[in-house]
C-alpha cells in the first residue's frame, strides 16, 4: 500500500513518518485491498486553538471506495490516533458490509469515485486547466471531460472558483447516507436512482438527516 504524507503550514518530522509507517498495518488488517492512503497533516497556528493546534486527515482508496477521517488535538500524535480510530471503524462498516451481501442480506453499495487530492503542494492537478477568460460565467459555463477541472480568479478580487466533473452512478438515499458516513461530511452529493435528479443527503442532528433534491420547472411541468 503507498502511503502518502505531506504537510500545511507545517513540516513532517521524520518521527512522525516512522510512526505513520507502523500504525498503517491497523489499515490493511481489515482492508487488504486498500491501495493507498494519504495522510496530511495541518498546523493551527492560532495560539488560542492550542488543543486543537494540530489535525490529521487520513484518506484510503480501495478501489473506486474512498474512506476518510480526521480529528485535531494538541500534538499530531494524539491526532494520529484518533483519525485512526475514527478511520478502522469506518473500514469495519465497509468490510461488514461486503460479508453481509456475500450471504444475501443486503444489496452493496454503489461504489462512487470521489477524488483523493494529493494536496502535496508541489505536485500539479492532473487535467486542471486554466481559464483565459477571467470571469465567473466562463468558469461554470464550459464543458468538461470526466476528471478534467477549471480553475479561474474572478477580476482583481481573491474569489477562485474551481469547477471539477466526477463521474458517479445513481444511488439511492441509503447507499448514499452510507457514503457519507464513510468519508465522514455532514452532506454527500449524488444522483437519485428513483429520480435521476441531482440530490444532497445531509446531517441535522443526532440520527436525524435531510434530503435536498434539484429540479427545474420545465422538467417537473413535463412530467404532469
Amino acid at each position: 500500500m503507498e502511503i502518502v504524507i505531506t504537510g500545511r503550514h507545517t513540516q513532517i518530522k521524520q518521527r512522525f513518518r516512522d510512526v505513520v509507517d507502523s500504525k498503517m498495518n491497523r489499515v490493511t488488517a481489515i482492508a487488504p485491498d486498500a491501495q493507498r492512503i494519504q495522510v496530511v497533516l495541518t498546523h493551527e497556528g492560532n495560539p488560542r486553538q492550542a488543543d486543537s493546534a494540530k489535525r490529521v486527515e487520513l484518506t484510503v482508496q480501495a478501489g473506486k471506495t474512498v474512506i476518510r477521517a480526521e480529528a485535531s488535538s494538541a500534538d499530531e500524535f494524539s491526532a494520529l490516533d484518533m483519525a485512526l480510530d475514527k478511520l478502522t471503524q469506518r473500514l469495519r462498516r465497509v468490510r461488514d458490509r461486503r460479508k453481509d451481501h456475500r450471504r444475501g442480506l443486503e444489496h452493496p453499495p454503489l461504489p462512487v469515485e470521489l477524488p483523493v487530492d494529493d494536496q502535496a503542494g508541489d505536485q500539479g492537478d492532473q487535467g486542471q486547466e486554466s481559464n483565459p477568460d477571467n470571469s465567473a460565467q466562463s468558469a461554470v459555463a464550459s464543458d468538461l471531460a470526466p476528471g478534467q477541472s477549471v480553475e479561474v480568479q474572478v477580476g482583481d478580487t481573491p474569489i477562485v472558483i474551481r469547477r471539477k466533473l466526477h463521474i458517479a452512478e445513481p444511488m439511492s438515499i441509503d447507499e448514499a447516507l452510507y457514503e457519507m458516513e464513510l468519508i465522514g461530511h455532514d452532506f454527500f452529493l449524488f444522483v437519485n436512482k428513483e429520480t435521476q435528479r441531482p440530490s444532497v443527503v445531509y446531517h441535522r442532528h443526532g440520527w436525524s438527516y435531510g434530503v435536498f433534491e434539484i429540479d427545474t420547472p420545465e422538467h417537473v411541468g413535463q412530467k404532469k
